[in-house]
């Protein structure tokens, strides 16, 4: 059965491109917290999972070979309409994923549990899920433990941000001060050259007397 979309499904799809992290490359910040998953909550897959308009991208991924999977099918976008943790204790037996392909193939889920990654402005990018292809529950502790890992994993994403608008700004600045410096040694250079004949007029001629005057006086001292 397919998801339907959020009530907020354009502002969601707004702050998602905001974080400019699709397809990008694997880092180890995701990895070990999607790594820890897995162990705490003892599955064979785990992942940090962002849904997209038409896919959900696996930024980060433990027992899956896939980078991505059609958003029609995925778990994942059922989580998105859940405030708290989403736990599918057996698929085939659940109307909504019984004869969905992840279910009916490869990689054959059972057990389904997804924490959601939201925004401090309420927008579920994706979750933190953790599958097994065995139908099972979480305990109270693993719950907790699994859903405290999706707030770190968001706050590696507002991280991320933070420092590539720093580098953005620092970028910004450096043109800037560059443009100034150019922008002075022009204006220097236009201070001293005659408009007309493009000659040095009598501006820098009393700047070279004063210099080499200058420059005599030091000597004879």
């Amino acid at each position: 059965m397919k998801a339907p979309l959020p009530e907020n499904e354009k502002k969601r799809l707004r702050a998602l491109r905001d974080f400019n992290i699709l397809d990008t490359l694997p880092e180890p910040a995701y990895d070990d917290i999607t790594r820890i998953a897995s162990h705490i909550c003892g599955t064979p897959i785990a992942a940090m999972s962002l849904v997209d308009s038409e896919r959900q991208w696996f930024k980060s991924s433990i027992g899956l070979d896939v980078p991505e999977t059609p958003r029609d099918i995925a778990f994942c976008a059922h989580a998105l309409l859940e405030p708290e943790l989403f736990v599918v204790p057996d698929a085939t037996r659940d109307e909504r994923f019984r004869d969905n392909p992840l279910v009916t193939g490869t990689p054959h889920v059972k057990f389904y549990a997804g924490a959601p990654l939201v925004t401090r402005d309420g927008e579920a990018l994706g979750t933190l899920c953790v599958i097994d292809r065995k139908a099972r529950d979480l305990d109270d502790e693993q719950r907790t433990a699994l859903s405290a890992l999706s707030r770190q994993v968001m706050a590696q994403l507002e991280l991320r941000r933070h420092l590539a608008l720093q580098r953005e700004h620092h970028r910004e600045l450096r043109e800037y001060q560059e443009k100034l410096e150019d922008a002075n040694a022009q204006l220097a250079r236009e201070t001293v050259t005659d408009d007309v004949s493009g000659f040095h007029n009598t501006r820098f001629l009393h700047r070279y007397l004063d210099s080499q005057l200058g420059a005599a006086e030091e000597t004879a001292h």
